[in-house]
């Protein structure tokens, strides 16, 4: 009976460990550091008038 349960605790710690990895990467992954730190974009945006007289 004590291997069951030893295994049975076994998938028990890898579902757990497989779970906190894909929490990591999901929250990398919003924070852009995986892909380069593009969480903040910044445009320019330059609109040229008519000089007036």
């Amino acid at each position: 009976m004590g291997d069951d349960g030893g295994g049975s605790n076994t998938g028990v710690v890898a579902i757990v460990v497989i779970f906190l990895i894909v929490v990591i990467a999901v929250l990398l992954f919003f924070r852009g550091s995986i892909f380069g730190g593009g969480g903040k974009h910044e445009v320019d945006i330059n609109v040229k008038t008519p000089a007036t007289k």
